[in-house]
């Protein structure tokens, strides 16, 4: 049983990626992520009230909320890079960029934390980033004197890839400040609270940058792509925190970290975007890779 909520988490987790795609087309990017954030909010303080966790909140250290604040800001700025990257970029590229963050966790508590690195994992570090680096479209050769062509929302040419691995980045710092400073909180609850900190620096964002007004001007069709990309972040967590109680985490995590390749599927069938025979080998060293480092 656990092994199919664990494949519904990453079913949901690889649509939401369609849906937010699918959201931003003409929206701001800075307002969807505002928007969806805010459905998130609520879904993830249900599943943390259905799980029960949500009444040790009082039981909290003083020491965790620093760290649990910190982690919602990076977990805001991963968030919002995610979405920028999205407007401006095909989902079988961004995707796997942005699941660059499970390697440079492993990077990142090998260098701050002190764990070991294994050959098996220093091997499987260089499959994943070869292997994303292949799903990168090949550059286009253009014509002297012409000039490379705008993306959607303004700012140079394949400037979504910074925004990839900004993306990237900080949820890889996301995962690691869980993992110094709130280990004794559970991690749903630890969920809802750092999404409370998205959602203000989200709406800070839009305020902050004058976008509030865009918000009446949202395609009803894209808000209600958004509202749904929402909703199936919270499935996919409702889903997963389910998996974990019930079966052992060397076996949900693997099935879970596969959502990139389920959201790859569903770019080529609703979106029609196709993969070249190099980034299917980039795709088969990800998806390898992924695997060996969640085992």
């Amino acid at each position: 049983m656990w092994a199919l909520d664990a494949a519904l988490s990453a079913l949901f987790a690889g649509l939401t990626s369609i849906l937010a795609k699918l959201g931003v087309r003409s929206t701001d990017s800075d307002v969807a992520t505002a928007l969806r954030t805010a459905i998130v909010l609520v879904l993830a303080w249900v599943v943390s009230v259905l799980s029960g966790t949500v009444s040790g909140i009082g039981a909290i250290p003083a020491s965790a909320w620093g760290f649990l604040i910190a982690s919602g800001a990076a977990t805001g700025a991963s968030w919002i890079c995610y979405f920028h990257a999205l407007a401006k970029g095909p989902v079988s590229a961004v995707t796997p960029i942005d699941k660059a963050s499970t390697p440079l966790t492993v990077i990142l508590a090998f260098l701050l934390l002190g764990e070991s690195a294994s050959p098996l994992k220093v091997l499987a570090l260089v499959a994943y980033f070869a292997g994303a680096l292949l799903m990168l479209p090949a550059a286009q050769p253009s014509d002297p004197g012409v000039a490379p062509p705008s993306e959607p929302h303004g700012g140079p040419f394949n400037s979504w890839l910074l925004w990839a691995i900004g993306s990237a980045v900080f949820a890889a710092l996301t995962s690691i400040l869980g993992k110094v400073g709130v280990e004794g909180v559970p991690s749903d609850l630890a969920t809802a609270i750092r999404t409370c900190v998205v959602v203000v620096l989200a709406f800070a964002i839009v305020i902050g940058r004058g976008k509030w007004r865009f918000v009446r001007a949202i395609d009803r069709r894209e808000l209600g792509f958004l509202i749904a990309s929402g909703l199936a972040t919270g499935a996919s967590w409702l889903f997963f925190y389910r998996a974990l109680r019930i079966g052992p985490a060397h076996g949900v995590v693997p099935i879970d970290k596969l959502s990139f390749l389920v959201s790859l599927v569903f770019a080529r069938v609703v979106l029609g975007e196709r993969l070249s025979s190099r980034a299917r080998a980039g795709l088969v060293l990800a998806v390898a890779s992924t695997v060996a480092l969640a085992l």
